[in-house]
């Protein structure tokens, strides 16, 4: 089914097919394929089961991406053996040029609609002096989906330990992605990720410094107390027993 209104992004066409099918349990599923045709010349062709990304195609190295967990599937092509992904996405790619350049000459290259990023950063796990951890920078809601991150650590630049994932599509056609950044939490460090897109009229930066809680005194100081109070009370009670026996 091929799906186009008024509302979509001026810039993109999505092609959406959707089909329902039980075939592994009794509960209905939805597989989603989407074709994103943007006028930059780029095209977007992704699987997509229960709303979860499950294959995307890599048109830079004509190759098909698996990006269902390991654990869940060792061998994801058998999901969607019999279908030719690749040559059907690679066919899409050229109705995507075409497409595109006719959405631009009918609409006379109006104004790109963009949506600026909004954006969060937190730690993956709690966070504890000198443990590996991970910084989460998430970005959402935003359009065209060109974002650039760029992390510091106490005001340094940092490129080891980022990752960055794809983009993926909502359903009000904006984006989201995010960076992560892998470290050791430290007194005093402070870490920044700055996000910058055309919709951003400067660049937003979120800060997060690490937080430790540290164990009070209260409990030991009080079970010491107590302690020593027992000990009194039992050489207390000796001496009035020794004391009466020697009455």
């Amino acid at each position: 089914m091929v799906i186009s209104s008024s509302d979509m992004k001026q810039s993109a066409l999505i092609i959406l097919m959707l089909n329902t099918f039980c075939a592994f349990s009794q509960i209905p599923h939805e597989v989603l394929y989407v074709v994103g045709c943007f006028v930059n010349g780029t095209t977007e062709v992704q699987f997509e089961f229960d709303a979860e990304e499950i294959v995307y195609v890599d048109f830079a190295k004509e190759e098909i991406v698996y990006t269902v967990p390991a654990f869940l599937d060792p061998d994801p092509s058998q999901l969607l053996v019999g279908l030719s992904i690749l040559n059907d996405a690679l066919e899409n790619e050229k109705l995507c040029l075409a497409f595109t350049a006719i959405a631009a000459a009918e609409e006379n290259y109006p104004p790109e609609q963009r949506d600026p990023p909004e954006s969060v950063l937190f730690p993956s796990e709690e966070v504890q002096l000198d443990i590996e951890n991970s910084l989460i920078c998430f970005v959402n809601h935003f359009y065209p989906p060109s974002v650039k991150f760029t992390w510091t650590k106490n005001g340094q630049l940092l490129s080891e330990g980022v990752s960055l994932s794809r983009y993926y599509p909502n359903n009000d056609q904006t984006f989201h992605q995010f960076s992560t950044l892998t470290f050791i939490p430290s007194e005093g460090d402070i870490y920044s990720c700055t996000v910058e897109h055309l919709a951003l009229e400067r660049p937003t930066t979120r800060i997060w410094e690490p937080e430790f809680s540290h164990q009070s005194l209260g409990p030991d100081i009080y079970c010491g107390v107590c302690l020593t109070l027992g000990m009194f009370g039992v050489s207390a009670g000796i001496f009035f027993i020794a004391k009466a026996q020697g009455q």
